[in-house]
Parts: structure tokens; sequence; C-alpha cells
């Protein structure tokens, strides 16, 4: 996958952080399960240190899933995507606002009562200028409010404009209370949150120790802690090697982790349960800017038509890829697939005759000319995304140029991937996935100001997209789901982005049960099944 972060504004840094799929344990969230008997430990591994542990200052994946075992949100979403209680018990949505009612006895760690105010006052600090949180416009909406009242037990957030995924986007709220609310220096290497588990110890570059909260009982759907199958504590252990990771599991020195890479099919043995999940997709771009051969939409359809996207797919994941059928990470709000039918079909000479067409001529040394200028595509990629992608380069750089396109590839680091994607601009094709969950998360970079001053780094302009997408802004939730629907045809159709594969992860377990989606652990799901370790 490309470098996650692009720099154009913090808020677009934080949707590939949080987002960014390579980094996230996507897909349905199903449980992974191994052994039959009941233990007291869990040990997960992670791939970096977590860092800061500050919600509202996360810029690291893995931050979000050590944080998703110490705080609660406003509400969950279920194994099926569905809409779950968490802190509140119930809600009330409008266009622009949603009316949360919290549960009663809610406690933090520390003992303190959670109240209305109590998450008034994170949104207030994630939404103050000062706080500079990546998290505002991506996680929490722009322009959000919060007004409490502790005595009815409501705190009602508002947009100024109808925001369709409103309630939606509080499953990624962490709710600060107790100490931590008042002295956030507290959270910069300590947790203090309601969740199921608090941190106990923290070894930098080491691990991480959450213990149990006997007395909490209020998960999703009402989730307690009282199995006495859920492990007294879980300890991440920051394993930075995908082998190491896969060892430790044979060794059973490990009860759960994730893999991405071809050590996961080692750890596919008796003793250790393997689930496969979506990972997010994987997906290029045409800078459409003047004078960029992607400009011309009779090009871009042209240039599709010249690559087999299944066999381009199955090289940039190794085979281990899937289908894509859309552009939001599973579970997603609005299900279906929106994919299928809506990519031109393989056929080189198709493309060729297309491009012909389009004015581009086949010159002495093959490469297409129009106008005195050669068909050239400069193309970027990520050298983090490893030898598949650079191979998948390949791959596309062979079928464009056996149509005629001069094709220059460049491997660029993550340091500078940014500098080149959105402020030189240095490219006519980007391999940029983006990993979101909700629809609204696409807009500022699939329409509105180009870069270097918006965050719309290929320069779309698709008129259709931008309709369909501000009236079903204005319905809430899954109300404007055939509308968000049709307006990823509208960039399919125009050849605007071009998902080309869904990448996997294989979660393993030895001995235990858990589910993780998107990232973030279902605490209460965790259960130990082969005796104490």
């Amino acid at each position: 996958m490309k470098p996650p972060l692009k720099p154009w504004t913090h808020r677009a840094k934080a949707m590939s952080a949080f987002l960014a799929v390579s980094l996230l344990a996507a897909g349905c969230g199903s449980v992974t399960r191994a052994g039959s008997s009941g233990g007291d430990a869990f040990s997960y591994a992670i791939k970096s240190d977590p860092g800061l542990l500050d919600p509202a200052q996360v810029q690291n994946t893995t931050t979000y899933t050590a944080l998703s075992l110490a705080y609660d949100t406003l509400v969950h979403a279920g194994p099926d995507g569905r809409i779950v209680t968490g802190l509140a018990e119930k809600w009330d949505v409008r266009p622009a606002s949603v009316t949360f009612t919290l549960r009663r006895g809610v406690t933090c760690a520390d003992g303190s009562p959670v109240t209305a105010s109590t998450v008034a006052a994170n949104v207030a600090h994630v939404t103050d200028p000062a706080t500079k949180s990546p998290a505002y416009g991506v996680v929490v909406p722009e322009g959000l409010t919060a007004k409490a009242d502790d005595t009815a037990r409501t705190v009602t957030l508002s947009t100024p404009e109808p925001f369709a995924f409103i309630l939606q986007s509080t499953r990624y709220l962490f709710v600060v209370c107790g100490a931590g609310l008042k002295d956030r220096a507290l959270l910069r290497s300590g947790t203090s949150g309601s969740g199921p588990f608090r941190l106990t110890s923290a070894e930098p570059n080491e691990s991480y120790t959450f213990a149990k909260r006997a007395d909490y009982a209020w998960g999703p759907d009402g989730a307690t802690t009282a199995d006495p199958a859920m492990p007294g504590s879980v300890v991440l252990k920051v394993v930075g090697s995908e082998s190491t990771t896969a060892n430790l599991l044979l060794s059973h020195q490990l009860n759960g982790a994730q893999l991405a890479g071809p050590d996961r099919a080692r750890v596919a043995v008796p003793g250790v349960t393997t689930t496969v999940q979506a990972n997010g997709t994987q997906e290029f771009f045409f800078h459409q800017g003047p004078g960029h051969p992607g400009s011309d939409p009779a090009v871009r359809e042209a240039l599709l038509q010249a690559v087999d996207l299944h066999s381009l797919g199955a090289i940039a994941t190794g085979g281990t890829g899937r289908a894509p059928t859309g552009l939001v990470m599973e579970p997603k709000p609005c299900p279906g697939d929106t994919v299928t039918g809506h990519l031109p079909a393989f056929d080189p000479l198709e493309a060729q005759s297309a491009l012909h067409a389009a004015g581009w001529l086949r010159g002495p040394d093959g490469i297409r000319v129009k106008a005195g200028k050669r068909l050239t595509l400069r193309m970027i990629y990520g050298t983090s995304s490893g030898e598949t992608m650079a191979a998948a380069a390949e791959y596309l750089a062979q079928a464009w140029k056996k149509v005629g396109v001069d094709v220059r590839l460049r491997a660029v680091s993550d340091a500078a991937y940014g500098e080149v994607e959105a402020v030189t601009q240095d490219w006519d094709v980007d391999w940029a996935p983006l990993g979101v969950t909700l629809p609204t998360q696409l807009l500022g970079t699939l329409s509105g100001p180009f870069t270097p001053d918006g965050g719309n780094f290929a320069h779309l302009t698709n008129t259709a997209y931008e309709k369909l997408t501000t009236e079903a802004s204005r319905l809430p939730g899954t109300a404007g789901c055939a509308l968000w629907d049709r307006s990823e045809h509208a960039l399919l159709d125009s050849g605007d982005i071009v998902p080309v594969v869904d990448k996997t992860v294989t979660v393993a377990a030895h001995n235990a049960t858990f589910r993780i989606t998107s990232g973030l652990f279902d605490a209460t799901s965790i259960r130990m099944t082969g005796g104490r370790k």
C-alpha cells in the first residue's frame, strides 16, 4: 500500500493513519476460534509501539488497537455492521444532530461517574483548534458541537449542516473520563477510560498489559466482563516482524495476531485457528489536471481496457486478494456490490482502437503521439508496499506499453510521497489506496479543492458524484444508501477511481477466541479456551 499520510492537512493524515487499510484488521469482524477450555491471560502481537496514548492525538493505528481495550464509545458496530448500544442505551437521529441517552451507572476506571458532560467535554477538546487533533474533520465531523443534560442523561451532538452518518461516526470517538479528562498529560503513557480493561503496565517497544475490570457491564449490546472465560489480563506484545510473530504463535507464546504476508501460510496448522478477513481496497487514480493524459475520459477508458484487472490484483496481493465490491471497508453502512459491471472489460484491441480514435497515433518507435506530444504516463507507488506492489506496477506498465504508452515507474519512499503526490504533483498515475469506513470520509479526497489547496489530489471534477453525495449527505444513515451507491457508480463509470483488489489479512488464534474489526477489538468478545497460561 502507498504511504498512508497525505500532508496537505492534518485531517487527511488522520484519515490515513486511522483508516489506512494496510494497517487495519478490517473485515466482517468474525470471531477467530481455537481450543476448548478456560484460561486467564490473552497475549496479542502488535506491529509497532502504540506511542502516545491520548485518544485525541492518535496517528498510529496500533494505538487505536490498544485504546479499544480501555475506552468506550457511544455506540458500536455489531458483527453484521448494525449499530448497537455502548455508553448510550438509545438515540434519536436527525439530519444534523443525534441525541444520545446514556446508560445509568457507568463508571471510569478510577471510579468516577461517566456523564453526559463527560462526553461533551471530549467533543469540546477534540474540536478546540488549540488541540490540533488529527481526529477532527475525520472521526469527529467539522463544526460538531455537544450539549449535555446530566439530569436527563442526554448529550446532543450537532453539525452546522446535515451529516449523513453522524450516528455511525461516533463509533470511533473514544470517551476519556476521570483524571485523564482533567489532566491530559496522564494520557501520554496511561489510560483513563470506562472500558472493560485498564492499562496497568507499559514497557515501550516491548509490551503493554491491561487488567480486566470486574464491574464492567455496558459493552456492545450490554456485554459484560462476567464470563469466567474472559481473560484477567490482555498483554499486547510489540513484534515488528511477521516471521517472529508466526514463530511465537507456533510455539504457543501468543494467543492472537494478524498477518498480511507470506508467513500467514505457516500458521495454518493444527492448534492455530485462522480466519481470512478483507483488509481494504487497493486502487489507483489518473491525474486529471490540465496537460495530463488522464484528463481525457476516452484515454482513461482505453487505458483500463488495456489491463486485466483480475491478474493485476492477484499480482499486487500475491494471490491472497479478493474482488472489490466498493470503496468503503467492511462492515460498510451501505451493503452491496458497487464495482461489478462498472469498469471496462479487458480488451487490448479495443483499447488500441480507442486511443487511435482519440488522436493518439503510433510513432516509429511504437509510442503513441498526439500534436507532437508522446503518450507518457508517470506512475508512482510506495516503496513500503513491498515486492508484490513493485511487480504489480511492472505488470501495469507492460500492459500499457503494449498499446503504445511510454510508462515511467517511480517507487517513492513514505517520507517523500506526500511531496510528490500533493505538492510537485509529478505523476500521471498514482497507486493510492484509501481506507475509509464511511462514504462521507471520501468527500474531501474525491471532490472539492485540488491539492495543494485541498485534499483532491487527483483533481477530480465529477459533477454527478458531487450532486449525488450532496443529496445523500442530507439523509440520515442508511436512508441515503441508494444515492451513495450511485455516487460510487459515477466515479467508476468515469474512470475517476480504479478499485483493483481487496487485500486480506489472516487473523490467527491459539487457545482463544476474539473479534477485531477495522483494527478495533471488541474487548468483551475475548475468551480463553485452552487453560491458564
